[in-house]
Formats: structure tokens, C-alpha cells, sequence
């Protein structure tokens, strides 16, 4: 048996084929909206289908000193990531390969799997040092620490007495 890829369905279908389950489908959905919180501007932005594609999932960390963004793109060659900042939003975006034919064995019987460009943008909630971020990628994780601004450091002010 041989997959075929079905053609795209109108963004008003609730359901995709190609064995995507409607629990998937609610996670997509939750996960967009979440993009629409996270970046209220991001609707003049070209549209891209509000149900196509997909978007790695992301935790945002944040202490005194940085703030870091883990995202995972499980699959993933560090060449086909690229990782932005313009302002305060921090931009992951990437392209995830679909693999070549002859190295699949046996015939599919199911496909979940996304592939093709992605886009996650995250507005960070204070400045920083857009010269000091690192980004590491291991096992599948992607890891951008964002170093404070100085003036976004909480500063202690010392006490005095008369």
C-alpha cells in the first residue's frame, strides 16, 4: 500500500487527512491560537492558512539575569534553522525536510509527520542584548539564551541611613 498526498482541504474543514486524529488537530489549533496572544500582529502578517503547516513547540524561561527559549525541532539539521531578533520579537524559523524516497523501507501504512517551512515567532517580554545571544542545538532541542539589558536588570538600590 502506497500514501498518497491528499489534496490541501479549505481552512474551514475541521479535519486533515493522512491519519491525523481530531486530539492532533485540537493541538494545532490551541497552538495557534497561543501564536495569536503571543504576537497580536502577527494577522498582518502575509496569511499562511490557519491550519497548515506546523510550528515547533516552545518554553520561555525567564530569571534576573536572561531569558531562554527552548523549542523543539526533533529532525532537524542545525543548517536549516535560523533564529532572529528585530525589536523585541524572537523569530525561529526553518525548514524541516521530507526524506528521500529510496531511503524509506516497506510501504507507509500511516504518516503524522510535518514537513516543510515553519515560522514561531515569541515577543519577549523585556530587552535584551541582541549581541550577547547564544543559540545550541542538541538532540532535537533548540536552546537561545537572550541576556538582559542592563537596563532591563532589576537593580538594587542601597538603603541609607541619616
Amino acid at each position: 500500500m502506497k500514501l498518497a498526498r491528499r489534496e490541501r482541504q479549505s481552512a474551514l474543514s475541521p479535519f486533515r487527512g493522512g491519519g491525523s486524529s481530531p486530539f492532533s488537530e485540537l493541538s494545532r489549533i490551541r497552538n495557534q491560537i497561543n501564536q495569536l496572544f503571543e504576537d497580536p500582529f502577527s494577522l498582518t502578517a502575509p496569511p499562511t492558512g490557519f491550519f497548515e503547516g506546523w510550528s515547533p513547540t516552545v518554553d520561555i524561561y525567564e530569571d534576573k539575569d536572561k531569558i531562554t527559549v527552548t523549542a523543539e525541532l526533533p529532525g532537524m539539521k542545525k543548517e536549516n534553522i535560523d533564529v532572529s531578533l528585530h525589536g523585541n520579537a524572537l523569530t525561529v524559523s526553518g525548514e524541516r525536510k521530507e526524506e528521500e524516497e529510496e531511503h524509506r523501507e516497506g510501504e507507509n501504512y500511516r504518516s503524522e509527520r510535518y514537513f516543510g517551512r515553519f515560522q514561531r515567532t515569541i515577543t519577549l517580554p523585556t530587552p535584551v542584548d541582541p549581541n550577547k545571544i547564544q543559540a545550541s542545538y542538541r538532540d532535537g532541542v533548540l536552546t537561545i539564551t537572550c541576556p538582559k539589558s542592563d537596563e532591563a536588570k532589576p537593580k538594587q538600590i542601597q538603603v541609607k541611613t541619616s
